[in-house]
């Protein structure tokens, strides 16, 4: 089959000088962006989260298959069951199953195994990487690139909902695969992340050691 291409008509061209003025003012808006643990339970109208969850589809993918789905929760039955079952691995965790090491990397962030903030936050949204989907007619389509483009369209979808006004917690409780039977989720679906939504509470602290953000030569290299 060959390949069909169109115009890249969408493309836009700035002149430099804007082109430094948008670079600096998205670095300016994403600087703010704060990973939170304490939110409020204010509604977040559910067409604002739609729209987000359509930027992150834009995402690149390995051929473009989009290896991910996104299942949004805002019943409290299903972010109790959640809740529960999160709370169980992360007391496993705390309690014997991570090293020393990984503890202590954790402790400025003051985390511990109680996730209260998943039933108080307005929408969980569990981020599923799909190994393969199913042809109408049961036929299995192998995707590519499925770590990758999952991580790339997570980006995308914390950045808007930043970009939104909104605040968000990437929450990996490990394993993660009691979300497949409290969210009916089929075996070529795996969760990899748990992202938590909703305004900041009025008292929201975030941790200093989590302000730190390593220096340009410490992250890039120039050749």
């Amino acid at each position: 089959m060959q390949p069909e291409f169109v115009p890249h008509s969408a493309y836009v061209a700035y002149p430099e000088s804007e082109m430094r003025q948008r670079a600096q003012g998205f670095y300016a808006d994403i600087q703010r962006r704060r990973t939170v643990r304490e939110f409020s339970d204010r509604p977040v109208p559910r067409d604002i989260i739609e729209t987000c969850l359509l930027a992150a589809g834009t995402a690149p993918s390995g051929a473009n298959l989009q290896p991910w789905h996104f299942v949004v929760v805002s019943d409290p039955d299903i972010k109790r069951q959640i809740k529960e079952g999160a709370e169980e691995e992360e007391r496993a965790f705390y309690n014997g199953r991570a090293p020393e090491e990984w503890l202590e990397a954790l402790a400025p962030l003051g985390t511990d195994p109680h996730k209260g903030f998943l039933e108080v936050a307005p929408y969980l949204i569990a981020i599923f990487a799909k190994s393969y989907d199913l042809l109408p007619n049961g036929k299995r389509v192998k995707n590519y690139y499925v770590q990758e483009s999952v991580g790339l369209a997570t980006g995308t979808l914390i950045t808007a909902l930043h970009h939104a006004g909104l605040a968000s917690l990437t929450h990996t409780p490990s394993p993660m695969g009691f979300l497949n039977k409290v969210l009916k989720r089929p075996s070529n679906e795996r969760p990899m992340l748990l992202l938590v939504v909703g305004y900041p509470a009025d008292d929201c602290r975030v941790p200093t050691h989590a302000m730190k953000k390593k220096a340009l030569d410490e992250i890039a290299t120039f050749m």
